[in-house]
C-alpha cells in the first residue's frame, strides 16, 4: 500500500503537497488540511469503474459498442420522473442538494416507497426515520434502513440488498454525503477528501452492481452545493430543490443530467402528508389572489419549459428616511433598482420620495428578464394608486431607454394565461414602450 500525504483547501478543494497558512486559489486562511491518501487504492477503484462502465481496456469503434436499453425507475411523481428525463437509470448517481428543511428527505422516502430499497441514514436513527415515515403514511414494507457513516460497509450492504430485492435494481438514498468518511483518509467527515473519496466508493458500488444512487447533499449559506465542486462532475445528475421554508411551494429543478434535459423542472406542494406533486401550478400560485387592488400584476414566468402565472405584488409609501428602502422578496435586487431607475427617467416618476417594496407571491425566486415590465406596471399601478384590470396578464423585458424587448416563447406565454381565463396580455407583441404599456392601467 503506498500512501501519500497532502494538504486539501476545505474551502475550494485546492490541494498542494506543502501546507499553506493561506490558500493560493480561494485567499482563505487556516483551511489547509492534511490528508492521507492511499495512491494505489484510489487510482484503481478509478481504473475499475471506467473500465467497468466500458467493458473493455482498449480502444473500439463507437459503432461496435454493445448497448443494452435499461428500463427506467418510476418514481410515483410525474414531476419528480420529468425532472431526472423519464425515470431514474439504473446504476446512476444522483446529487440532490437543497436549503435545510425544504424536503429533501420527504421527497425521497416517498420516491424511495414507490420504487423500493434502502435508506441509508447518518443523520437520524431508524427510529426517527420510522416517525418521519409514519407521519408521511409510508409502511416501509419494501425499505430497509441503514444507519452508518462508513463508506466502505455501506458499500458493503449493497450486496444483501440486491439479493433480497424481488427487483433487480433498487434504489439506495444516502443521507447525507457529508457525513460519510472512509477509513482510507485520515480527516473528519465532510471535510474535502472525505466527500470525495466517498463519492468514488458510491460510484463505484453503483456502476459495478447497477444500484441506482441518490445522494443527499448540503448547501451553504451563500446556497451553493457543499463540498468540492469536483462532486457535481462526478455524479450523473444532480437535483437542486428550492422554495421558501415556510411557504409551501417547491421547485425541483435540474443543474446537469446525462440521461436527459435539463430544462424540466417539478412543482411540489408542502402539506402535513409530505409533498404533493402540481400538475397546474399556475392555479397553485394564483390561489390567495385579491382582484381590483392597486399594486397587483400577473405575469408569465418561464420554469425550465414550462409556462407558469404568478402574482407581481407592490407597494409604494412615502419614505421617512433620507434614503429611500427598496426591498425585493424574490426578485433581484439590483434589477429592482435599475426598473426604478427607468420608471424615474422615462415616465417622470418621482420614486426618489417613496419606499418601494417588491413582493412575488408563492415565495417564488424569479430571475429572467421578461419580468422587468410586470414589476414596473406593479409599482406604477401602486403609485398612482390604480389596479390592473384582473383578466391582463404582463410580461417582457425592459431597456434603459424605456423600451419593451421580445422574450423567448411569447406565444406559449399568451396560451397559459388563455387557458386560465385571461383575455388581454400586455407584452412585447403588443406594447413597444414602457410609456404605451402604462396606458393598460385604467
Amino acid at each position: 500500500m503506498k500512501l501519500r500525504s497532502s494538504y486539501v483547501c476545505q474551502q475550494c478543494g485546492y490541494e498542494t503537497p506543502q501546507w499553506y497558512g493561506k490558500c493560493p486559489n480561494c485567499n482563505s486562511w487556516n483551511t489547509m488540511v492534511e490528508t492521507v491518501k492511499d495512491v494505489g487504492g484510489a487510482s484503481l477503484s478509478r481504473t475499475s469503474l471506467r473500465q467497468g462502465s466500458v467493458g473493455l481496456a482498449k480502444p473500439q469503434k463507437l459503432s461496435e459498442v454493445r448497448h443494452i436499453e435499461k428500463n427506467r425507475l418510476k418514481s410515483g411523481f410525474i414531476e419528480f420522473d420529468r425532472v431526472v428525463g423519464g425515470g431514474i437509470v439504473p446504476g446512476s448517481v444522483t446529487l440532490l442538494a437543497g436549503d435545510p428543511g425544504i424536503g429533501k428527505s420527504t421527497l425521497l422516502l416517498h420516491v424511495l416507497a414507490a420504487i423500493g430499497g434502502m435508506y441509508v441514514s447518518g443523520e437520524e436513527s431508524a427510529e426517527q426515520v420510522k416517525l418521519r415515515a409514519k407521519r408521511l403514511g409510508i409502511n416501509g414494507d419494501n425499505i430497509s434502513i441503514l444507519s452508518e457513516t462508513n463508506a466502505e460497509n455501506i458499500c458493503a450492504s449493497f450486496d444483501a440488498l440486491k439479493s433480497d430485492a424481488k427487483e433487480v435494481h433498487q434504489l439506495v438514498i444516502v443521507d447525507s454525503i457529508q457525513t460519510l468518511s472512509s477509513g482510507d483518509l485520515d480527516g473528519m467527515a465532510g471535510s474535502v477528501g472525505q466527500i470525495r473519496r466517498s463519492t468514488e466508493l458510491l460510484i463505484a458500488a453503483a456502476k459495478s452492481q447497477g444500484i441506482p444512487i441518490i445522494i443527499i447533499g448540503h448547501v451553504t449559506k451563500e446556497g451553493a452545493i457543499a463540498g468540492p465542486k469536483v462532486l457535481e462532475h462526478m455524479v450523473d445528475t444532480v437535483l437542486y430543490l428550492e422554495g421558501e421554508r415556510f411557504a409551501n411551494a417547491r421547485i425541483l429543478r435540474t443543474l446537469k443530467n446525462r440521461f436527459g434535459a435539463i430544462e424540466e423542472v417539478g412543482i411540489f406542494d408542502m402539506s402535513d402528508q409530505g409533498l404533493k406533486e402540481v400538475s397546474n401550478p399556475s392555479a397553485l400560485f394564483l390561489q390567495d389572489r385579491v382582484k381590483n387592488v392597486p399594486g397587483s400584476v400577473v405575469t408569465v414566468i418561464l420554469e425550465g419549459t414550462r409556462p407558469m402565472l404568478v402574482e407581481i405584488q407592490a407597494l409604494t409609501v412615502p419614505t421617512q428616511l433620507a434614503m429611500p428602502r427598496r426591498v425585493g422578496n424574490g426578485v433581484d435586487y439590483n434589477r429592482l433598482q435599475l426598473i426604478i431607475a427607468i420608471l424615474q427617467k422615462r415616465l417622470n416618476l418621482p420614486l426618489g420620495g417613496f419606499d418601494v417594496f417588491v413582493n412575488v407571491s408563492g415565495g417564488l425566486k424569479v430571475a429572467e428578464p421578461a419580468v422587468d415590465l410586470s414589476i414596473a406596471m406593479a409599482i406604477l399601478s401602486s403609485f398612482k394608486n390604480k389596479a390592473m384590470d384582473p383578466k391582463t396578464v404582463v410580461f417582457g423585458e425592459l431597456g434603459l431607454l424605456g423600451e419593451v424587448r421580445r422574450v423567448v416563447s411569447e406565444e406559449r406565454r399568451i396560451k397559459e394565461a388563455k387557458r386560465l381565463g385571461f383575455a388581454t396580455a400586455c407584452a412585447p407583441s403588443n406594447v413597444a414602450s414602457l410609456s404605451k404599456a402604462s396606458l393598460y392601467l385604467p
